[in-house]
């Protein structure tokens, strides 16, 4: 049972489809040229034969036409008859010459001479008219029947009446026709050995995107096939490719940012559930430590409640539908505000914190989403700089875009990590981004809500040196 499913399954997948296809389609194709030179055959030989039956038979009504109104004299009846079977001999024939009433007078069969003949076409040529038809008979086959008219003087004084055979034409017609056959069979064999390897090539590559895609089905996302040649199929292979590339990265990408979701959430629950059970079995606890383990709890349930939040917002960015509160702002003041919200937490570094305002930009943004990414951006500048440092804020335009460039004196990134800053959680330095409280997410968001402005974010750095954050934001809306 199973070996007659297998069977059926090789049978009837695309190879063998593919190739019965080719098979029938050549088949038609040859059915149809064999019935149109069979016939075409058929109708050019017949055709040629009356021609050349016509062509004798007014031949010799011309000969004849001088001896008719002597046939009853023995020598020209003799010339008459030898002239008949001379040519009946010659076209292989039977050759019968009438007189105006349809009497035969002449016949190169030697059987009807003295009767009268009764068919249409010596009817015909006795009023004039040259007359060859195709009949059927039961004893001798397919003939033709041939009859012209013998005018002397103006008058029509009788006739010559041809029956010819067709039975040899369609002999060499059917010995043609073998031959096409024969011929025909043969290309159907070397068609059918082209469209199997043909469709070996078509079929291979389906087969092997196939399995690759059941592989994926499975949760393999990592698949790859094989392209050769710039047809439709290998088209389709790259496309696969691509695609497989692209989920391996969302896979990798999803396992990653649940193990750094968990991460992210076990570290303050520990945190706090150390906290409580030290407060649980520690008897006779002075206030002063419960107001401080409380305290502890409390930051570490904040801590929970902004990487939530910030969870829930990147959702909420990543819905196509979300929807911009597109406001006219002044560029200039909105900076020269965070510069002041940000001012406490770079006093308490020391660090040197200015602006340079090259031009003064008024544009249509969703205000609060830029001042997000700006405090996130302005922000992670001041946490990463050292003490006694420096935090440079500049505004200027290239062309149609404005431009925020955020400099500081702080550590630096290593060039190896420049691409992946962006990603979910990721920290250059994860022992001193514990230290400054971070979640991991604040780039990420900035860089989604600079890209819903149709904008672009880009980083440069050099370690122990500083970064340069650039922010190109369109001016298509200034005033």
């Amino acid at each position: 049972m199973v070996t007659i499913l297998e069977i059926n399954k090789k049978f009837g997948g695309l190879r063998w489809k593919l190739v019965s296809t080719y098979l029938l389609l050549v088949l038609l194709t040859i059915l149809l040229i064999n019935s149109f030179i069979n016939e075409s055959l058929r109708i050019n030989y017949t055709d040629e034969k009356k021609i050349s039956l016509l062509t004798q038979s007014n031949i010799i009504a011309d000969r004849l036409s001088p001896y008719i109104s002597e046939i009853d004299s023995k020598y020209v009846n003799n010339l008459v008859k030898d002239i008949a079977m001379k040519l009946s001999i010659e076209i292989k024939s039977r050759v019968m010459i009438s007189d105006r009433n349809g009497k035969i007078l002449i016949d190169s069969y030697d059987t009807l001479e003295g009767q009268r003949l009764n068919k249409e076409e010596l009817s015909l040529a006795l009023l004039g008219k040259n007359v060859a038809k195709q009949h059927y008979l039961d004893e001798y086959g397919r003939v033709v029947y041939v009859a012209v008219p013998i005018v002397s003087k103006g008058s029509i004084v009788g006739a010559v009446f041809i029956s010819s055979s067709l039975e040899e034409i369609f002999a060499n017609i059917r010995s043609t026709m073998r031959k096409f056959v024969v011929l025909s069979f043969f290309s159907l064999a070397i068609t059918a050995f082209i469209s199997f390897i043909f469709s070996d090539i078509i079929s291979k590559p389906i087969e092997k995107l196939t399995e690759a895609v059941r592989k994926m089905a499975l949760g393999k996302f990592n698949q790859k096939v094989e392209v050769y040649g710039n047809d439709e199929i290998s088209n389709l292979g790259s496309a696969f490719n691509l695609m497989t590339t692209k989920l391996d990265q969302v896979d990798k990408q999803r396992r990653e940012f649940v193990a750094n979701v968990s991460h992210e959430l076990r570290t303050p629950l520990s945190s706090i559930k150390i906290l409580s059970e030290s407060l649980i079995h520690q008897e006779h606890v002075p206030e002063e430590i419960y107001r401080e383990f409380l305290i502890d709890i409390d930051s570490e349930v904040d801590r929970l409640n902004k990487i939530i939040d910030n969870l829930l917002y990147l959702v909420d960015l990543e819905k196509e539908n979300i929807d911009l509160d597109y406001q006219l702002s002044y560029v200039n003041y909105l900076i020269q505000k965070i510069l002041g919200g940000l001012k406490p937490l770079a006093d308490k570094k020391n660090i040197e914190l200015s602006f340079v305002e090259r031009v003064r930009i008024q544009v249509m943004i969703d205000k609060s989403k830029i001042q997000q990414s700006l405090i996130n951006i302005i922000g992670n500048a001041i946490k990463y700089t050292p003490k006694n440092g420096k935090v440079n804020v500049e505004l200027y335009t290239e062309k149609d875009k404005f431009v925020i460039k955020v400099e500081d004196s702080g550590m630096g990134i290593p060039q190896d990590e420049l691409p992946f800053i962006f990603d979910r959680f990721y920290r250059v330095d994860k022992a001193r981004a514990r230290k400054t409280g971070g979640t991991g997410l604040g780039l990420s968001i900035t860089q989604q809500l600079i890209a819903l402005h149709q904008g672009e974010i880009k980083v440069e750095s050099v370690v122990d040196k500083g970064t340069i954050v650039y922010i190109r934001l369109p001016l298509k809306a200034t005033l």
